[in-house]
């Protein structure tokens, strides 16, 4: 899987993967305060269009203790889709980057840029699904209540798209 857009573009198997390495890196931080350097020397592109603090750490920290960097690109700087063709920033971040996350209002925007681009593309929130943040949730559900098959999940809030991407990623796991 090159892109990492939508839950519902993934296999169980798949969304398994993430999460046992995902807490194999949380243990290995924990029991040494430390991370492999296992992307030494890679650059994370991270275009945000709308306002974070949890998403954009989130994604820099990991960046920095996997042993990579990661650069802020805000929608002034981009324009994606407005001062720049999102074809010519895909192809850009392409050659200078080895992966691009983003954030924004229009799905579509990602997709387009996924279609463009030969590096993975994270979606880290827009208003159709939150794939990263489901699967933070699956991971804190897991770290406390075992298990996730079988498990049930009841969400309190708006039906948005946190909402849509859990209740996918639940269905996944049964």
């Amino acid at each position: 899987m090159k892109d990492f857009i939508s839950i519902a573009d993934c296999s169980k198997e798949e969304l398994r993967e993430f999460l046992d390495v995902a807490v194999r890196l949380k243990r290995q931080y924990k029991a040494t305060g430390r991370n492999d350097p296992l992307l030494a020397g890679k650059m994370l592109a991270m275009i945000f269009e709308k306002p974070s603090l949890r998403t954009r750490v989130s994604f820099a920290v990991a960046m920095q203790h996997l042993g990579g960097a990661a650069i802020m690109l805000r929608q002034e700087e981009v324009g994606l889709g407005q001062r720049e063709a999102v074809k010519d920033v895909a192809r850009v971040l392409s050659g200078m980057c080895d992966a691009v996350t983003i954030r924004t209002v229009d799905h579509d925007k990602v997709l387009e840029l996924a279609k463009w681009s030969i590096i993975p593309v994270i979606n880290a929130l827009t208003e159709l699904s939150h794939p990263c943040q489901a699967m933070a949730d699956l991971m804190t559900i897991e770290e406390h209540f075992g298990r996730l098959e079988g498990k049930t999940v009841a969400f309190i809030g708006d039906g948005n798209n946190v909402a849509r991407a859990l209740a996918t990623a639940c269905g996944r796991f049964g």
